[in-house]
């Protein structure tokens, strides 16, 4: 993938990139040089020439998106579905176990129970990622934890604790001026 996500674009950011591509070309047909439109749209040298090579070739039907790289298995029907499902929690499908958050093979294994359809961990990531959920980390808590002493720790001791900090130097008393003294 060439993209820092690791998992593509989804259909939003898609359709921003196709916009800029166009753009781009509008720039070609004006003549503009590969690094006036790079610095202008902000990307890299390297996909303006790309792009410029794409468009000679084939015009702006060339820069338009293909699309995902993958086709969802699953409809909009469907997928409203499976998010409906994963807001009831992993307890209502039936894990029993302590940690209660959805995993990727969790919910693989849901998709294929709902709508018969199987995908890879991988598949499912990308599904997920594309319609803007994101993996969520639990806030680790001691269990001998209590807010109440945390509340008051702010309100009260922090404020003691956390006062105007001075520099350190000479008093005006004992500083002695150049040439007196």
């Amino acid at each position: 993938m060439r993209y820092a996500q690791g998992g593509g674009l989804t259909p939003v950011e898609q359709e921003k990139r196709e916009r800029l591509r166009l753009a781009a070309a509008e720039r070609f047909r004006n003549g503009d040089a590969t690094a006036v439109v790079a610095r202008d749209l902000r990307v890299t040298a390297r996909s303006v020439r790309r792009w410029r090579r794409a468009w000679e070739a084939g015009g702006f039907d060339a820069l338009r998106s293909a699309g995902p790289v993958s086709v969802e298995r699953l409809s909009a029907e469907q997928f409203a579905r499976l998010e409906r499902e994963l807001a009831r929690g992993p307890l209502a499908h039936g894990w029993t176990d302590e940690s209660q958050g959805w995993t990727l093979k969790r919910i693989k294994l849901l998709i294929g129970r709902l709508f018969h359809v199987g995908y890879t961990v991988q598949g499912v990531w990308k599904l997920m990622r594309r319609h803007g959920w994101s993996a969520q980390v639990p806030v680790r808590r001691a269990i001998e934890r209590d807010d109440e002493s945390v509340e008051l720790w702010k309100e009260v001791v922090w404020p003691q604790i956390k006062r105007p900090r001075s520099t350190w130097g000479p008093t005006s008393a004992s500083r002695t001026r150049p040439g007196k003294g």
